[in-house]
């Protein structure tokens, strides 16, 4: 019986010991500084468990099997490391992890054009990754217009109450001056830009890049302000699948899907969008807030990897949008009377992109890129309409080389566009720009502490000339937590008719840019940006950026009224001068993350008496997101402060506060989600008119406010391989 005894004892303390789970800490570092890393990923390959780093640079585990695991851990930037540890008696790992430095195959930064890691450039770049990106998504998936809403210093000017049109501007200056980017391809500029906003959904993009300030010497003509690039997801060898469904209150439903996966030489990436918006308006004054709308949109690309050094690869973007805004009666049931008033935008996108990039040694490669970019539109009002192509094309050659102290890239391009009224116009706006170029920029390690940037373009453009745009940063760093960055430079703009004066009138009676009086507009600006991250009280971190900058525009195009009630383009005779500062700051404490920022945007037209302050420009604004995020729930409440504007009249409009609140429940199928967008109805109709008298020719001011209101949304995103985020 003794025997018995031991021996079902011994066979149950094994079976105890077998089955025995532990909880472990895994702690990642910078093998430089040895700071902690925040956002390293932790994932167990035969667990399919994974988990985040937080702010101390620890990732916590819950109920792992004792014995040896396969770990595998990545952080962007750094090299990847794939080990075994053995868990037990054990309870806390340690890892550091090496800078990926100049390796060409640890490119962060795609708008910076250097192997760089982010922290190692010295222009100043506001990365928005993946992570945050999904939270946008969230809230709008029907475009990125949430993402950049929501930056510090960039508004989001809607242009026509009834379309929806809508652009950028950062730090107070028009869209135009705002560069867009796809994968580093200018595809939503000219007769497309005031609806491209509304036109790109954001479920298949990993990563926004925003550059303020003059960005010319890499990019060429536009970037005055800034420039956004925009970086789409590619293939990884575990196949991933977003189902993305989302229903407002408002009436508008949504569709996106996008999957991807690669072998060993092929990829496929596939990304379709589906929504619909009923008409909807909110305050019931019989014209619209939200028009109806259908849109539809592809983006399919091809890679092949015919070695390990090159990549090849062919996307196609395509989108047809139709919207139709104005009075309800009309769009819902036809003319009748008075209800006679509607804008209707029907717009068709097809482009094309193909690269070519290869390493030709260990330090350099070469890249061969080139898009076809087709946009036709037509916007039609009672009894006109204003109706057009554009074709715009984009080629570039590059060659970078990067050592252990200085990068290298060398290249050149060019770029058309082509903008065909249609023949029936009695005021032909055509328009035809050729733009050559080539650049130089370097990046230089003075020290371990001082870091120089310094570029120059040459663009000549076939009707305004020879455009030198050189360019300067200045990096400083140490190991405390401190940095510092100062940069300027130059850029140009080459006058065309999609201004968001023109836009506003429907581009009725605008004249076409006359080349022989009209000058290139011409800019210089210079910011300079402080940071610093530290610990308080060993649990809270904190983290400070301090931003202070200038932009000056000479020749700015102006749209001026001629006796004939005729619209003619003319340059402004002195400076639009915009200056001012972004503070950002963030805490985090265990799962909680609080972001506050201001911005104070002073943007002077000094060609006017008085020189007054740019019209529908916030001199003030200011955010707070307060963030709850742990393995199965994202919780977040936002709130958003802006501050009296002008109208062109001069008239000054009142300040408001807009809030949302948004939860995210993941599951390892996928996740649920719920957004209160503005839920406490801050609208323009609240502080005064959105359409005035006669109703059947309606006058519509100027938009300063939310139009839409309050939008409830509910969704679902569906993970048919897996969430790795949840277990």
């Amino acid at each position: 019986m003794t025997k018995t005894f031991l021996t079902l004892l011994f066979f149950a303390l094994s079976f105890i010991s077998f089955a025995q789970n532990s909880d472990i800490s895994i702690l990642i570092t910078d093998s430089e500084t040895n700071e902690p890393l925040l956002g390293a990923t932790i994932y167990f390959e035969e667990l399919e468990k994974g988990a985040v780093t937080n702010f101390d640079g620890i990732a916590n585990f819950t109920e792992i099997p004792d014995g040896n695991h396969i770990i595998k851990i990545s952080y962007v930037g750094f090299k990847t490391i794939e080990t075994t540890i053995e868990i037990g008696t054990k309870k806390i790992f340690s890892f550091k992890l090496e800078s990926g430095g100049n390796e060409l195959d640890e490119v962060v930064i795609q708008s910076s054009r250097s192997t760089r890691t982010v922290r190692k450039i010295p222009t100043r770049i506001e990365f928005i990754g993946a992570e945050e990106l999904s939270e946008k998504a969230v809230m709008n998936p029907t475009n990125i217009s949430m993402v950049l809403r929501e930056s510090t210093g960039i508004q989001m000017q809607q242009t026509s109450l009834s379309s929806g049109n809508t652009n950028i501007r950062i730090q107070g200056l028009d869209g135009r001056y705002t560069q867009l980017l796809r994968d580093g391809f200018p595809l939503y500029g000219g007769f497309s830009s005031g609806l491209s906003i509304l036109q790109i959904p954001p479920l298949d993009l990993q990563q926004f890049e925003i550059i303020k300030g003059s960005s010319s010497t890499l990019y060429g003509g536009g970037a005055i302000a800034g420039l956004i690039n925009m970086v789409s997801k590619t293939p990884d060898e575990e196949p991933a699948l977003d189902i993305m469904l989302t229903q407002t209150q408002a009436l508008g439903s949504t569709a996106n899907v996008f999957y991807s996966k690669r072998n060993e030489k092929v990829g496929i990436s596939l990304y379709g969008s589906g929504h619909y918006q009923k008409v909807y308006d909110p305050e019931d004054d019989g014209f619209s807030n939200l028009p109806q709308t259908t849109s539809i949109s592809f983006n399919p690309k091809f890679f092949y990897y015919p070695s390990e050094k090159t990549t090849f690869w062919i996307g196609l973007n395509g989108t047809y949008d139709d919207r139709i805004g104005g009075d309800i009666t009309k769009i819902e049931s036809g003319e009748n009377g008075i209800h006679q008033y509607t804008e209707e935008n029907i717009s068709k996108r097809l482009s094309s992109q193909a690269v070519y990039e290869t390493k030709i040694d260990s330090v350099s490669s070469l890249n061969i890129k080139n898009s076809i970019s087709f946009f036709d539109r037509k916007l039609s009002i009672p009894d006109f309409s204003f109706d057009g192509k554009q074709t715009n094309t984009f080629t570039e050659i590059n060659y970078q080389k990067a050592s252990k102290k200085t990068d290298w890239i060398l290249g050149a391009n060019l770029y058309t566009s082509n903008f065909d009224e249609n023949d029936n116009s009695q005021l032909q706006r055509d328009q035809t720009d050729v733009t050559y170029g080539t650049f130089v920029n370097n990046i230089y390690d003075i020290s371990d502490n001082w870091i120089l940037e310094t570029g120059l373009r040459a663009d000549y453009n076939t009707d305004f000339g020879f455009f030198p745009l050189p360019k300067v940063s200045l990096l400083y760093k140490n190991d405390s937590g401190f940095s510092s960055r100062i940069g300027g430079g130059l850029g140009y703009k080459i006058p065309d008719i999609f201004t968001e004066e023109a836009e506003f009138i429907n581009f009725e009676n605008v004249l076409a840019i006359d080349k022989s009086a009209l000058k290139a507009e011409r800019s210089y600006g210079v910011n300079f940006d402080v940071n610093y991250q530290t610990r308080l009280f060993e649990t809270v971190g904190f983290s400070i950026n301090q931003l202070f900058y200038v932009t000056a525009i000479n020749n700015g195009l102006l749209l001026n009224s001629t006796n004939n009630g005729l619209f003619a383009f003319e340059n402004a005779t002195d400076e639009i001068l915009s200056k001012g500062l972004e503070t950002n700051i963030k805490f985090t404490y265990k799962d909680f993350r609080w972001f506050l920022n201001y911005a104070l945007i002073d943007t002077k037209l000094n060609y006017l008496a008085g020189n007054p302050q740019k019209p529908l420009t916030a001199k003030h604004n200011a955010g707070s997101v307060l963030m709850y995020e742990s393995e199965k729930w994202r919780i977040g409440y936002e709130t958003f402060y802006t501050g009296k504007q002008f109208l062109s009249n001069g008239t000054e409009t009142t300040d408001f506060v807009t809030m949302g609140f948004v939860a995210m429940r993941n599951f390892k199928w996928g996740t649920i989600f719920t957004n209160f967008e503005n839920f406490t109805d801050r609208r323009q109709s609240r502080f005064s008119p959105l359409v005035l008298p006669p109703h059947d020719n309606p006058v519509f001011p100027e938009i300063y406010a939310p139009t839409d209101g309050f939008i409830f949304s509910v969704g679902v995103i569906i993970k048919p391989f897996g969430n790795e985020d949840d277990d």
